[in-house]
């Protein structure tokens, strides 16, 4: 017959065993990405015309067209996951190194139909359909996955600093006016920004490639 002190000191181990494993599970930090908006990011992200909004901020339509000619609405996104950023071909300093890391992430999730990338040209005026289209073929952008967009200036600008908040600086969107950003977004199937990331830094990419992943099972949670 076991000793009562013997079976009272293993109950009492069993609860504080309990406690512990309860508590952890209370208190860990959560794996869940956190949902983006205006009033939470810094200021100089956020267009004037949208730092006040109230309620969950999404993000807007758009009416673009890709290197294929096709025209790409958000429509054409509808229930998939983006990620989103802003470049110019003729670009010598950080687009080279951002084209290269959005290939990255298509690779990752080349046969996931789940996903889908959207590079906005900031100079379109330049970035004409054929122009894309070289330019996508040389780094091997797939037009199913991987749309590099084109079209009216003041949308395209609008969508980076109302839409993204892929920018610091301010801007109407005019001629003299000029989006440079490193930033890619992430956004989910809901079109709500769950991340950003600097597309010109490998491990800021690996961060984002995984936090795709955590969105897809979010996704089918």
């Amino acid at each position: 017959m076991k000793h009562p002190l013997l079976i009272r000191l293993a109950a009492f181990t069993a609860i504080v065993a309990a406690v512990i494993i309860i508590g952890y599970f209370i208190i860990r930090p959560s794996d869940a990405l956190p949902i983006f908006h205006p009033k939470q990011l810094d200021p100089r992200l956020v267009d004037p015309a949208v730092r006040k909004a109230e309620g969950e901020h999404r993000i807007s339509d758009f009416r673009l067209v890709d290197q294929t000619g096709d025209t790409i609405t958000l429509a054409d996104a509808d229930g998939r996951i983006i990620v989103a950023d802003f470049f110019f071909t003729t670009c010598p300093t950080i687009c080279p190194k951002m084209t290269a890391q959005m290939a990255r992430v298509q690779e990752a999730y080349r046969t996931d139909d789940r996903v889908v990338l959207l590079s906005h040209s900031v100079t379109p005026e330049m970035d004409s359909v054929p122009v894309l289209a070289a330019y996508g073929a040389l780094h091997g952008a797939d037009p199913k996955r991987w749309h590099l967009l084109t079209g009216d200036r003041l949308q395209i600008y609008r969508l980076a600093r109302r839409s993204y908040f892929a920018c610091l600086d301010e801007g109407n969107g005019g001629p003299d006016d000029f989006v440079h950003t490193e930033n890619f977004v992430l956004v989910d199937a809901q079109r709500r920004i769950r991340g950003f990331y600097d597309g010109t830094k490998a491990t800021e990419v690996d961060r984002l490639i995984s936090d795709i992943a955590k969105l897809l099972k979010e996704k089918t949670a």
